[in-house]
């Protein structure tokens, strides 16, 4: 019943692509590639759950199958999960593959902790449900070239306010425009987010302030910091294909929550009251917030 449900998430052209790129990633050594591939400098960092634990190789092998590889893939998974790993995942550890176990159960672990124990690192975060392309890492990492002070993101969204209203999150527009940078932009984590050392706000470890605020958006939560950073959004330059998703990969309560609950809303809303700035990000940020004054590029696009 749970594969059934599952598969009812998934449109049905993406099926026959799931199934064939699932069976291609398990049938194909993840070893003997790193050598015979370009190494850029930056750690891809994501986390799991318990019941994503027998899919959750699937990412991995789509994340050591880049045509460039990052320097280290690290997975974070709570405590109670060490000594509990599925074989198929256990035996991708590696020198560039490493699952790191830390206290805390939120969605936050797929950066925080890189934040905390990674010093002077670019780090990509991903999710823990799909398959990404083997370019999907390049072409995030040639924006940031380019753009070497911004946020980058194959997904966004438009926060969006109308009459001084913060509306749905539903009503967030998905942005379509390709290296497109604007204060409103959401990056969507499930499309893949470079985030520069130094691109986010203090406050972003703070755990007691994230959890208070927006327990189940890490999404918003990073958004925010940021923001508060000065820090510009961009949406990259070719998006590239959306990843598939894995047929079998067990849900979680936040699509509930945050969507069809307008958890997301009243989140960012509650964020935006404690730093009292405009959900819209469209005024003027206190000089004790923007500490960052280099990263926040001109944006021709806002002209």
């Amino acid at each position: 019943m749970q594969l059934k449900s599952e598969i009812k998430k998934v449109k049905l052209k993406e099926l026959p692509k799931s199934f064939f790129r699932a069976f291609i990633l398990r049938r194909k050594s993840t070893v003997d590639v790193s050598g015979r591939k370009a190494t850029v400098p930056c750690v891809i960092s994501l986390t799991s759950i318990p019941s994503r634990l027998q899919t959750v190789d699937l990412v991995i092998r789509s994340l050591l199958r880049q045509s460039c590889l990052a320097e280290k893939i690290i997975l974070w998974l709570n405590l109670s999960l060490e000594g509990q790993l599925p074989r198929q995942l256990a035996e991708l550890q590696s020198d560039r593959f490493e699952i790191r176990f830390r206290d805390g159960a939120s969605s936050h672990r797929k950066l925080v902790f890189s934040l905390l124990e990674l010093s002077n690192k670019t780090l990509v975060t991903c999710d823990d449900d799909l398959m990404y392309d083997e370019t999907w890492l390049e072409r995030l990492y040639a924006d940031h070239q380019l753009y070497p002070q911004a946020i980058i993101a194959h997904e966004c969204r438009s926060i969006t306010v109308l009459n001084k209203k913060l509306l749905d999150y539903q009503q967030w527009p998905t942005v379509r425009r390709n290296n497109f940078s604007h204060p409103s932009l959401l990056p969507i984590g499930y499309g893949g987010v470079l985030y520069p050392n130094g691109a986010l706000y203090d406050d972003v470890t703070n755990q007691d302030l994230y959890m208070r605020l927006a327990p189940k958006a890490d999404d918003l939560w990073f958004k925010a910091m940021g923001y508060l950073k000065g820090t510009m959004v961009r949406r990259s330059s070719d998006s590239g294909r959306k990843p598939l998703p894995i047929i079998g990969a067990k849900g979680s309560s936040l699509a509930k929550t945050n969507i069809l609950q307008d958890g997301n809303r009243i989140q960012w809303q509650a964020i935006c009251d404690h730093y009292s700035f405009s959900p819209s990000c469209s005024d003027s940020l206190k000089a004790e917030h923007s500490s960052n004054p280099g990263n926040g590029e001109r944006n021709d696009d806002e002209s």
